[in-house]
């Protein structure tokens, strides 16, 4: 054998790779996909700044002064209003489950006050769970000030303009006073370790027993498709909880991040996102020839999740389109979950409207799952 560098050598085992690359279709189009996804992903679904966040104003004042403060405020651009509620309660509890991001009261003599020089006080609560999502929002509110009303204090009114603004804006941070991050980020991490962990470990599972040859002798069990699957997903369940307890542990002691709700509702929400990843992922595990193609669709599937969850980003910052595609995953509805119940003490009512979609998700999920599974017997 020649010892000198034969570029046609070369060329022949360059060719030999590729081809056989080619053959493997799926590996070949997650090598074009998943950087078109990215692409797509961070050009036109991920926004910072937040517009539009749905605002509940409870206005005790009809003059003209509170009017115009009320267009001035959807004139910024970042509050939407999208109810006027007749009280507090009403509007405090859009905010607990997370229909409003803010919630503007104006008091029933905030006109009168405010002609006598007398700086009422405008109350603007805010859903402080993730103050990404609502610091442009607060800035643009303080920048506001005078200007809202210029064009109403002109006349004998017009030294109102001069020095301090009219009015006070008293803002509340609800559920996260200081604003720390941690209090959002924390939560948030058990989602996504487990949505990351249980799709990779389950759809390693079918595949694993193909690649060693035992899947030969499962066969020739008795076992039901159905009991198989069970099976291999109680497993992962438990390593679930440990890491579940693991997380909650660092979240108390080293990070003092507030449990307001039910622990026991936590558990079972929690077991309720388990099932629906480890589904996904036996679907893959079906799917997949070898483990890299499971672990490369579990990247396609983790990849989204972390990025239209609300996660990395503010959902709300987010086009209309890539919203919908939010809401089909489940990690968008846990993160809802269970941000409610630590930080807001959200009970089974509040977080209802969450569940259904992760339990229809679950049993869309085991469903191909197991049909796949069925097939892959035949």
């Amino acid at each position: 054998m020649s010892r000198r560098f034969s570029a046609a050598r070369t060329l022949a085992i360059f060719i030999k790779e590729f081809q056989q690359m080619l053959r493997d279709r799926l590996t070949f189009a997650m090598a074009i996909g998943v950087p078109i996804l990215q692409l797509v992903l961070f050009g036109y679904a991920i926004n910072t700044d937040p517009k539009g966040l749905p605002t509940a104003l409870v206005s005790y004042d009809s003059g003209p002064m509170a009017r115009t403060l009320t267009a001035a405020l959807q004139n910024t651009g970042y509050f939407r209003i999208v109810v006027q509620s007749p009280s507090e309660h009403a509007a405090e509890a859009l905010l607990e489950t997370g229909e409003a991001q803010f919630m503007v009261v104006i008091p029933p003599d905030f006109s009168r006050r405010l002609v006598r020089g007398e700086r009422p006080a405008l109350l603007v609560a805010v859903d402080a769970t993730d103050p990404s999502a609502s610091g442009n929002a607060m800035a643009a509110l303080a920048q506001l000030g005078g200007q809202a009303l210029r064009h109403d204090l002109t006349g004998p009114l017009q030294p109102l303009q001069s020095g301090m603004p009219p009015y006070e804006v008293r803002v509340h941070r609800r559920y996260n006073p200081e604003g720390l991050s941690r209090y959002n980020i924390v939560p948030g991490l058990i989602g996504t370790i487990l949505t990351m962990t249980m799709v990779m470990l389950t759809s390693l599972a079918m595949t694993r027993e193909r690649e060693r040859g035992t899947m030969e002798n499962l066969l020739a069990t008795p076992v039901r498709p159905m009991e198989v699957m069970v099976g291999k997903i109680l497993p992962y369940v438990v390593i679930g909880y440990l890491q579940l307890g693991v997380i909650l542990a660092a979240a108390f002691l080293l990070f003092d991040v507030p449990m307001a709700g039910s622990v026991p509702l936590l558990m079972a929400m929690i077991g309720v996102f388990m099932l629906a990843n480890l589904g996904v992922g036996f679907t893959f595990s079906t799917l997949a020839a070898n483990q890299l193609q499971a672990m490369q669709m579990t990247f396609f599937f983790f990849l989204p999740s972390m990025l239209l969850s609300g996660f990395m980003f503010p959902f709300r910052g987010m086009p209309v389109w890539a919203q919908w595609l939010g809401e089909v995953l489940p990690l968008t509805h846990f993160l809802r979950i269970v941000r409610g119940i630590m930080l807001k003490g959200n009970d089974m009512g509040q977080v209802l409207p969450e569940l259904w979609p992760m339990l229809a998700f679950l049993a869309v999920a085991g469903t191909v799952a197991l049909r796949r599974y069925r097939q892959t017997l035949d």
